[in-house]
C-alpha cells in the first residue's frame, strides 16, 4: 500500500453573473475544487472562508453588468484578500480595453469571452501550477528564514551574504569578534545576530556605546561601584560587565575607549575577574565579546592611540561590513522596504519610487549609509505626491561616480539590470505588469530578479 499523499486539488473561484456560463465552467473544470459566485459580495465571502488558487473573475458583474466598475472593484477586494491568487479576467468585447488595467492592479491574465474551453483550461492550468511553485517558495524561505534568518537586515548583495556566513559561523565559537565598518552599516544588528545565534543566546544581550557616555561616568557604567564609592553613590550598583553574565557584551564604538579603561578593560579579559568602583571583591565574569567600530582600530594601534595588545584581544575575528555605496542593490532593496514600513505606520500615500529615484539611489555615496537613507525617505514620503523622485529625496543624477571600461557582457548585464528596475518601478512592485512592460513571461521575470539579486531575502 503505497503513503503518498493524493495531490490536492487546487481551488478555482468562477465569479459570473451567467448561471449557465458558471455551471459549463464548473463542469470543464470538475478535476478542479470548483466554487461559483454570482457577485462581489459573494466572491468575497467565499474568499475569506477559502482563498482560492485561481479566479475566472468576470468584468460585467452586477450592479453594472454593463460596465468594468463592478468587476475592478471585485479585483481588488480579492487581491486584498489572497494577494497570491492568480487572477484570470474575462472579457467581453466592450471592456477588451480595461484588460491591461486589469493586469497593472494585480490580474494574472485575461481571456476574450465566449470562452474557448480547452485554451481556458491551459491557461489555469499554468496559474495553478505557478500558485503551487510560488507557495512552495514562500514556505521554503520562510522555513529557512525562521532557521537563519537576520531579523532587521535586507540584503542581496554577495559581499553581505559573506558577512551573514561569517556571523553565522563565528556566531557558535565563543570567540571575541570585532565588527568594524561606517557608522549606519548595521554593526548592532549583526552583533545581536552574532549573540542569538550563540551558544549563550538565552542569556543577556547587554550592549554599551563607549563614544556617548562621558570618560568620568564610563567606568562606573561599565564595571558598576559600591554603596559610598564616591558623592552620590547611595547604593551598589551593578556595571553592564556583570549584568552580561553568561551572555553578550557589546561594546559599541570601542575606538573612543579612553586609553585607562582600555586597560582595565584588557585586565577584565585576561583574568575573567572585575572590581566595582570602591570595592576590594574580585568577582568572576563570564560573557562573549562583541566590539564595533568606524573607525581603523589596526591603524590605531599601529599608531599607538590604541593598545595593540588589546585590539588582538578583541579582534580574535574580526568582520568588515561593506558601506551602503559599494551594494546599490541594497540600497534599493532596503528603500523599498522601508518605504513599505513608513507607509503602513504613517499612511502615507506615496506608492514607490520614479525610476531616476531608484538610479539616484543606487548610485549615491550615502555617507551615513541605511541611516541617512531611510532619513531621506522619511522626509520624502512627506512631501512627494504619487511616487518619490530624485529630487523630493535631495538627490543628485548628475553628481555620478566614474565608471571604468566595461566588457561588452558587463554592460549588457548593467543594461538589463537597469531595465529590471525600471520596470518593477513603474510596475509598482506588481509582478505581472512588470513582466508586461518587459515583454516576458512571469517565471522568466522571477528568473531575472533572482539573477540580478533584486528579490529580497
Amino acid at each position: 500500500m503505497s503513503d503518498k499523499k493524493p495531490k490536492q486539488r487546487p481551488r478555482l473561484m468562477i465569479v459570473d453573473d451567467d448561471a449557465g456560463l458558471r455551471r459549463q465552467l464548473r463542469w470543464a473544470f470538475d478535476d478542479y475544487k470548483p466554487v461559483e459566485c454570482g457577485d462581489r459580495q459573494s466572491a468575497v465571502a467565499a474568499a475569506k472562508k477559502d482563498p482560492p488558487a485561481v479566479v475566472l473573475l468576470d468584468l460585467g458583474l452586477p450592479p453594472d453588468p454593463d460596465g468594468p466598475s463592478e468587476g475592478l472593484a471585485t479585483l481588488d477586494a480579492l487581491l486584498d484578500i489572497t494577494p497570491e491568487a492568480k487572477i484570470i479576467v474575462l472579457t467581453g468585447q466592450k471592456e477588451r480595453e480595461y484588460a491591461l488595467e486589469c493586469v497593472a492592479r494585480g490580474a494574472y491574465d485575461f481571456y476574450q469571452k465566449p470562452p474557448e474551453v480547452d485554451e481556458l483550461r491551459l491557461i489555469v492550468q499554468r496559474a495553478a501550477a505557478l500558485h503551487a511553485l510560488e507557495a512552495e517558495n514562500r514556505a521554503l524561505q520562510e522555513t529557512r528564514a525562521g532557521a537563519s534568518g537576520i531579523a532587521g537586515l535586507t540584503y542581496s548583495n554577495a559581499a553581505m551574504q559573506n558577512v551573514v556566513a561569517q556571523v553565522k559561523r563565528f556566531a557558535r565559537a565563543d570567540v571575541s569578534v570585532l565588527l568594524t565598518g561606517e557608522s549606519g552599516t548595521g554593526k548592532e544588528v549583526l552583533a545581536r545576530a552574532l549573540h542569538d545565534f550563540g551558544t549563550r543566546a538565552q542569556a543577556p544581550f547587554i550592549a554599551i556605546n563607549c563614544a556617548a557616555i562621558p570618560e568620568n561616568l564610563l567606568e562606573s557604567e561599565l564595571f558598576g561601584y559600591e554603596k559610598g564609592a564616591f558623592t552620590g553613590a547611595h547604593k551598589t550598583t551593578v556595571g553592564k560587565i556583570e549584568q552580561a553574565q553568561g551572555g553578550t557584551l557589546l561594546l559599541d564604538e570601542i575606538g573612543d575607549l579612553p586609553g585607562a579603561l582600555q586597560a582595565k578593560l584588557l585586565r577584565v579579559l585576561q583574568e575573567r575577574k572585575i572590581e566595582r568602583i570602591g570595592g576590594r571583591r574580585a568577582i568572576p565574569v563570564d560573557f562573549r565579546l562583541v566590539a564595533a567600530t568606524n573607525k581603523d582600530i589596526e591603524a590605531m594601534a599601529g599608531e599607538g592611540t590604541f593598545r595593540e595588545d588589546l585590539y588582538y584581544r578583541i579582534g580574535e575575528t574580526t568582520i568588515r561590513i561593506p558601506p551602503l555605496r559599494e551594494r546599490p542593490e541594497d540600497a534599493i532593496l532596503i528603500a523599498q522596504k522601508f518605504l513599505q514600513e513608513w507607509r503602513d505606520e504613517q499612511g502615507v500615500k506615496v506608492s514607490g519610487f520614479t525610476s531616476d529615484a531608484l538610479v539616484a539611489i543606487s548610485q549615491a555615496p550615502w555617507r551615513g549609509n541605511v541611516r541617512e537613507l531611510q532619513s531621506r525617505i522619511k522626509r520624502a514620503a512627506l512631501c512627494a505626491e504619487g511616487r518619490i523622485s530624485a529630487q523630493d529625496m535631495d538627490l543628485d543624477l548628475t553628481a555620478t561616480p566614474e565608471r571604468p571600461a566595461r566588457t561588452l557582457k558587463e554592460a549588457r548585464q548593467q543594461a538589463e539590470f537597469d531595465a529590471l528596475q525600471d520596470a518593477m518601478s513603474e510596475a509598482e512592485g506588481n509582478i505581472s505588469e512588470a513582466a508586461r512592460l518587459l515583454g516576458v513571461s512571469r517565471p522568466t521575470l522571477y528568473q531575472l530578479l533572482d539573477e540580478h539579486n533584486l528579490r529580497e531575502k
